[in-house]
């Protein structure tokens, strides 16, 4: 099943025109066969963050958002604290599964990744840090499968219709 994805780069340094990272995962998505809704670029700035999210997490033709960038510890990096409130619920399981993952290339370091996941709106959400190795782990090792709706015993796709069932 195709699925309508946005991509957000976060960034005080980048531009479109290079950024390997935003590049990396737009070729993978379009190469499994999902569609790039939009693409966009903002500064390491919360409000502006949540502010480009909000749009796509409102907007009913977006079903998935990847960000990449302002996952670290520096002063303005701030994604994670700028993505959380706007989720309904965090899938805590990414940001284990990515941090082992990383381990296996960047050793230790990777306990510096604050990247998460989760949901809002019924729009499933990835922040991912900026490092073009980063967003090709989380992509190859981990979204693709949990994005392709023939990955068993459970995928996010087959979630999808559900996730803005009300709780009981």
């Amino acid at each position: 099943m195709a699925l309508s994805i946005a991509l957000l780069t976060v960034s005080d340094t980048r531009s479109l025109a290079d950024d390997r990272s935003g590049d990396a995962l737009q070729q993978r998505l379009e190469a499994a066969g999902h569609r790039l809704a939009e693409r966009g670029l903002v500064p390491d700035n919360r409000y502006r963050i949540r502010a480009e999210l909000s749009r796509w997490i409102a907007d009913p033709a977006v079903q998935v958002v990847i960000s990449s960038g302002g996952t670290g510890l520096t002063g303005r990096d701030g994604t994670p604290e700028a993505v959380a409130p706007l989720l309904d619920k965090t899938i805590e399981g990414f940001g284990e599964l990515f941090r082992v993952l990383s381990f296996e290339t960047i050793g230790t370091s990777s306990l510096q990744s604050r990247c998460l996941a989760g949901v809002a709106n019924g729009t499933v959400i990835f922040v991912l840090p900026g490092s073009l190795d980063a967003v090709e782990t989380a992509w190859d090792r981990l979204i693709s499968a949990q994005l392709n709706d023939t990955t068993r015993p459970c995928n996010l796709v087959q979630l999808l219709p559900r996730l803005t069932e009300p709780a009981e």
